[in-house]
């Protein structure tokens, strides 16, 4: 027997964008149906964020120890039990799964459905026994790994962050096809906890990247013993009797490279195949649901939101645009996808963060750019915890406004809000100059560098002249 469902809105997938959206209207007192048939947390608590960054934190505990000796400690060689470290990436997932559970979202008055949707016409979803006719729908069913098309690939065994936290041992040697952020995370994770690693990349590491700062991440990286791959090509790929052999392409000169393991980390493809975009009237095609900068499809009463989305795949995107979508149903205020305040950030170490404008970017934009760098072994917090190598490069336009930062080094990920929120509300670098920095932290290095923007002053022969005369009254 079909049940007929008429919400105010209905919400295609449970990961950190429905969710957020689900939680949102719900809190509102709006009545909500929210779809999920996978595991509900998405890919960010179950394959991606979550697990990743606890691998990344174990790691990072090994490389300390190997490292103790600056600190006049002995120094050693880690050893990883993988059975337990696979232990501990279940109970952090664990410990987050019951704010993503169903049971909570039933006490929030959200009505889920564990069946998978898909669009019957412009205004009806099917999932299960259940027709949804909604005022509004959300499309949010998040990503999936891409499988590249690489000869010999569908015969040959290999991981992605969905089967890689289940592994209980550290392979021997990982080989990683990918040098995006999620390549490089990982690839130097495994490396930290004793696997040989080799990487694999088509076209330039960490591409969307600043190169200045990008290679302070790689000489790190690579700095290490990660071997790394550029411009190079996977021609086939083939098992045997030791795991697994690449054949590859580089500069018209073909080599090998065998591993006992294969990681597949060429991006992700938004998962929109099943929802039959077609009868809502939703134009689409494989790779992405085309939408306006209001996140509106071309069905009006459908939005697509988070890594359905395209574009930057980040959670913290997911829950970005789902505010934005609520702004637009619930209040009838306008909104608007703005790209370049949205921070993105690299967790290898060096960390690596941007937000807003590139070097690159503001010179294609504009002639007048001042570019401001802080350098962190000039900071007392940096040398005192032996924090190595790292600089903050910051792009100003007229009037010391700010169009963007970049930060590589420890930390980044954190140093990068408070220029986040400066781009996000237009300001400048008096905001900085005139706010006190505790010392000693990493935070000195933002004020250094909004402080050297000014610094010429003290060179200007009026200012001097202005100064000499005003000493004259004692």
């Amino acid at each position: 027997m079909t049940t007929i469902l008429k919400p105010d809105i209905c919400v295609i997938g449970g990961g950190a964008a429905g969710l957020s959206m689900a939680a949102g209207a719900a809190a509102f007192g709006v009545p909500v149906v929210l779809i999920e048939h996978g595991k509900m947390g998405g890919d960010c608590l179950n394959y991606g964020c979550v697990p990743s960054k606890t691998l990344i934190a174990a790691a990072k505990r090994a490389e300390l120890i190997r490292k103790a000796a600056p600190f006049g400690l002995v120094a050693g060689e880690p050893v990883a039990e993988a059975e337990r470290l696979r232990d501990r990436i279940r109970e952090v997932i664990d410990g987050i799964a019951p704010h993503d559970s169903i049971e909570r979202f039933d006490s929030l008055g959200v009505q889920v459905i564990t069946e998978t949707a898909r669009f019957v016409d412009k205004r009806t979803v099917a999932a299960g026994d259940h027709l949804i006719r909604a005022r509004r729908f959300v499309i949010a069913t998040g990503s999936s790994p891409v499988i590249p098309s690489i000869a010999g690939l569908a015969e040959t065994p290999f991981l992605t962050n969905e089967t890689l936290f289940e592994l209980d041992r550290v392979p021997h040697h990982l080989l990683v096809i990918g040098a995006g952020p999620v390549g490089l995370e990982l690839a130097q994770a495994y490396r930290r906890l004793g696997a040989r690693v080799t990487v694999i990349e088509g076209a330039e590491a960490l591409s969307r990247e600043d190169p200045e700062l990008k290679a302070i991440v790689l000489d790190g990286v690579c700095g290490e013993g990660i071997v790394l791959h550029q411009r190079t090509t996977v021609r086939s790929v083939e098992r045997t009797d030791g795991g697994v052999r690449l054949h590859c392409e580089k500069a018209n000169e073909r080599f090998n490279v065998d591993g006992s393991d294969l990681l597949l980390a060429a991006g992700r493809a938004a998962n929109h195949g099943s929802l039959d975009l077609a009868a809502a009237g939703i134009r689409h095609d494989t790779d992405r649901i085309e939408i306006a900068d209001n996140l509106r499809t071309s069905n009006r009463r459908v939005f697509a939101i988070g890594d359905a989305a395209g574009g930057l795949q980040f959670t913290h995107v997911a829950s970005y645009h789902a505010r934005l979508v609520l702004q637009q149903i619930l209040f009838r205020l306008p909104a608007r996808d703005i790209r370049e305040i949205i921070p993105r950030v690299t967790f290898t170490e060096p960390e690596i963060a941007q937000v807003g404008l590139t070097e690159r970017e503001a010179r294609e934009r504009s002639a007048t750019v001042h570019i401001l760098r802080s350098d962190f072994a000039a900071n007392d917090r940096a040398r005192t915890d032996h924090l190595g190598p790292g600089m903050m490069k910051l792009v100003i336009g007229r009037r010391g406004r700010i169009l963007g930062a970049g930060i590589v080094g420890a930390g980044a990920g954190e140093l990068i809000n408070n220029w986040a929120f400066a781009i996000a509300n237009h300001l400048t670098l008096k905001s900085f100059r005139d706010y006190v920095a505790p010392y000693p932290t990493l935070s000195e290095i933002g004020k250094q560098a909004a402080i050297s923007y000014y610094s010429p002053m003290a060179r200007n022969r009026f200012v001097r002249t202005a100064i000499r005369i005003l000493r004259c009254f004692g």
